[in-house]
């Protein structure tokens, strides 16, 4: 039997307040000892009363606006039980059935240029959970240790409607509401770190049926390519399962990544399970049409508008315009280098065929490079001018990436920079012409990849730094 995915993602971001969500604890935790960035509110202790971090709501709000959500005046928070040690008072403080936001949509991009709309279900705000390490100790004896720095730091949690039909759409999905975050500076939007997680609910039902099927949960995915693998697993897991006659069970299965399998956690919880009930230490909150508008008038360019100014200011393909766009420091490292190198399609193609290849799969980010807008505009501008060929120039950028080297000085310490002096270059074309008499045959008698073939042989023998344009001129004019 044919099947369809039916796929909605659940995205937690942790937010860039300065204080916890319920604490004036710190909320930057990374790299901090364990239980350093802790008090009385969120270890949990009895007596204790949590108050609102007012930037964390108008975060979670300025999010939902730029998702197309409805902003509800009134809104709350509840109290979400469960008996899981990583909260050490037994609840976590979230959001139910009135939460900031609701009934949003965010459009998405495959590769093909076709655009589709995901509905946004909503966006609220809660507490991030602590940390559990486990370990084995020399004995072989298993504990878990806990630590509570990244307990109760501000969660914003963004629900996407069922709507999406395939693992690929899912990771574009992801890869423009990260872009969102980042445009609005609410979020680093970094998996790997943690601070933007994914939870996939995928089910399977036959094509042209609208009854959805059972759903399982995914989670443990760090990654965008790491979502869209553990889809394809699992809707082919769950075709297998019912094809053989099985069933689907609601469940928590984990993404093992060395594995590329999913795997049973646990038994999926329902909504009752979590007993929610209006949290009693919190006042309920007016979110007013003046403030709400306040907070949409600060709305800065969003990745749609950018990738449309891209196409319209600086003349590129609505598809390079929208790579350039897909994250916040990827559109600033283009911009930042067209400033100084004012050719935005060789910025555009160069940054596509060269940094992205060195960064991981595509999806490591241009802030992490060593390499600056600077440093690329004036490596371009020395190809530009003819100082190196495009060969050498892919040569020098590696470098650059590596050591974090400016190009000038690498072509200078190497020895780098394209030979274009004619006499120099007669010399070497002389001698390959003389070495090389089937190759000057075959072109005489018509067969033009033998051209191709003697540029390289020059080029070898100048180590790739003769200037192409020179040494085709050359080389046509000795074979006549």
């Amino acid at each position: 039997m044919e099947y369809e995915p039916v796929i909605g993602l659940e995205v937690h971001a942790q937010l860039l307040t300065e204080s916890k969500m319920f604490c004036s604890c710190h909320a930057n935790y990374a790299g901090a000892a364990p239980n350093t960035h802790v008090c009385p509110v969120c270890l949990g202790m009895p007596g204790v009363l949590p108050s609102i971090n007012k930037k964390a709501v108008e975060y979670t709000v300025m999010t939902a606006l730029a998702l197309n959500c409805a902003i509800p005046e009134f809104s709350k928070f509840d109290r979400k039980n469960y008996p899981y040690p990583d909260l050490m008072k037994g609840y976590q403080i979230s959001q139910y059935d009135m939460p900031f936001s609701h009934d949003g949509w965010v459009q998405v991009e495959g590769e093909d240029g076709q655009a589709s709309r995901v509905g946004i279900t909503r966006v609220h705000l809660e507490e991030d959970t602590a940390k559990l390490l486990h370990v084995t100790d020399e004995n072989g004896q298993n504990y878990s240790l806990v630590d509570v720095n990244r307990g109760g730091v501000p969660l914003m949690e963004i629900v996407s409607a069922p709507d999406i039909r395939t693992p690929q759409e899912a990771r574009f999905y992801l890869i423009k509401l990260r872009a969102i975050l980042q445009a609005l500076g609410v979020s680093t939007g970094n998996m790997e770190e943690g601070s933007f997680r994914c939870d996939a609910n995928v089910s399977i039902r036959p094509k042209g049926r609208e009854e959805f099927g059972t759903k399982t949960e995914v989670k443990n995915m760090n990654s965008f390519r790491a979502v869209q693998r553990a889809l394809e697993y699992e809707i082919k897991r769950q075709a297998e399962v019912l094809n053989g006659g099985g069933r689907i069970v609601q469940e928590t299965r984990g993404w093992v990544e060395d594995r590329g399998i999913t795997v049973s956690q646990r038994s999926k919880e329902y909504a009752h399970d979590y007993r929610y009930f209006p949290e009693p230490d919190l006042p309920p909150m007016v979110l007013t049409r003046e403030w709400v508008d306040g907070l949409r008038d600060r709305l800065p360019e969003l990745p749609d508008a950018r990738r449309d100014r891209f196409v319209s200011e600086y003349g590129l393909r609505l598809e390079d315009a929208a790579l350039m766009t897909n994250s916040r420091a990827t559109a600033d490292f283009f911009e930042g280098t067209v400033k100084l190198f004012s050719q935005p399609r060789a910025v555009s193609n160069w940054m596509q065929s060269e940094l992205f290849r060195l960064l991981k799969d595509g999806e490591g980010d241009v802030a992490e490079t060593k390499v600056t807008p600077e440093m690329l505009a004036e490596l371009l501008s020395l190809m530009d001018k003819g100082t190196i060929n495009a060969r050498t120039g892919k040569e020098v950028f590696e470098e650059m990436f590596t050591t974090g080297a400016r190009a000038a000085e690498i072509v200078k310490e190497k020895g780098l920079a394209q030979i274009s002096d004619t006499a120099h270059l007669e010399v070497v074309v002389a001698d390959v012409l003389k070495n090389n008499p089937q190759a000057v045959a075959d072109y005489r008698s018509g067969k033009g990849n033998a051209l191709a073939f003697l540029m390289g042989q020059v080029m070898k023998l100048t180590r790739g730094q003769a200037n192409p344009g020179v040494v085709n001129k050359l080389l046509r004019d000795r074979l006549g």
